[in-house]
């Protein structure tokens, strides 16, 4: 089987229900931006990070693989998706807290970057902010599950925590912003 169909070369792309939709539809959108934020776990993984945070990364990308086939479901399709949960939700919370409780509290605004793999999830972090984004602009033209936008929200917050984490294990400062003197 060959992996171009020269079916998209019109612009449009299949959803999942058979609908033929145009490639910068709002579904096309949030469920791409998801697909690449996944893209940049992959990304992370190859870098050899700690098994700990290996194997919160390979869950998070199952978990939008499951997020990227809701999202490319609209909601009158008939098939059945895995989804999102709370479940979902609480253990994000949880990762957050176990991360965040050894580090130092946060006294300023810090840039993106440190050693390669924290500098690599504050690209996922902002990777996450769009995805949350473009799912805003989709929940506004039909419906979502009601925990999407919180599941994005806190993984991005996820993200931030692991980057001051995988800074701090290695022993280096979270770059902090400096305002400059001669700003407007």
């Amino acid at each position: 089987m060959r992996i171009y169909t020269k079916t998209g070369d019109d612009g449009e792309t299949g959803v999942v229900g058979g609908q033929r939709v145009s490639k910068d539809d709002a579904r096309i959108e949030a469920y791409g931006t998801v697909d690449e934020l996944n893209a940049a776990l992959g990304l992370i993984r190859s870098n050899t990070p700690r098994p700990e945070l290996d194997e919160l990364l390979a869950e998070t990308q199952r978990n939008l693989f499951t997020l990227g086939a809701e999202l490319a479901t609209p909601a009158d399709s008939q098939s059945w998706t895995p989804s999102i949960t709370e479940e979902h939700l609480e253990k994000l919370e949880k990762w957050i807290d176990h991360w965040e409780a050894n580090l130092p509290e946060l006294r300023n605004f810090i840039l993106p970057g440190g050693t390669p793999i924290a500098a690599h999830l504050h690209l996922a972090r902002v990777i996450c902010r769009r995805a949350e984004r473009r799912v805003v602009t989709l929940a506004r033209l039909c419906p979502i599950s009601q925990v999407v936008i919180p599941f994005l929200n806190r993984l991005s917050d996820l993200f931030f925590v692991l980057a001051r984490a995988e800074n701090a294990q290695q022993g280096v400062s979270d770059p902090i912003w400096q305002p400059d003197d001669k700003s407007c």
